[in-house]
């Protein structure tokens, strides 16, 4: 099942997030084929200032701590984030 990580940076965390991004690109890599696909939100000024992450979990349990674990939020990157079961209705190139 697919679920939508859709988070909130803290405001002026700009800082910290490139601080810890080194982490998070690594925690990323080690979910493989979990992760679906990632990346950030813009502000108006083109920086970072969120995230969009989609996993593919076997339940919503397992997708919210595997977003608890995420080093944007272990490490207090985002001021908020949520986890929503997702479905890729359009342009969906795997099916699922």
């Amino acid at each position: 099942m697919l679920y939508a990580i859709i988070a909130e940076d803290k405001p002026g965390g700009l800082e910290h997030r490139l601080a810890v991004r080194p982490t998070h690109l690594e925690h990323l890599k080690t979910l493989g084929d979990q992760l679906v696909f990632a990346g950030p939100f813009l502000d108006a000024n083109e920086k970072p200032c969120g995230s969009l992450m989609v996993i593919d979990a076997p339940s919503h349990a397992e997708a919210e701590a595997l977003a608890a674990r995420d080093p944007f939020v272990a490490q207090g990157v985002f001021a908020r984030y949520e986890v929503k079961r997702w479905n890729w209705g359009i342009n969906n190139p795997t099916g699922r």
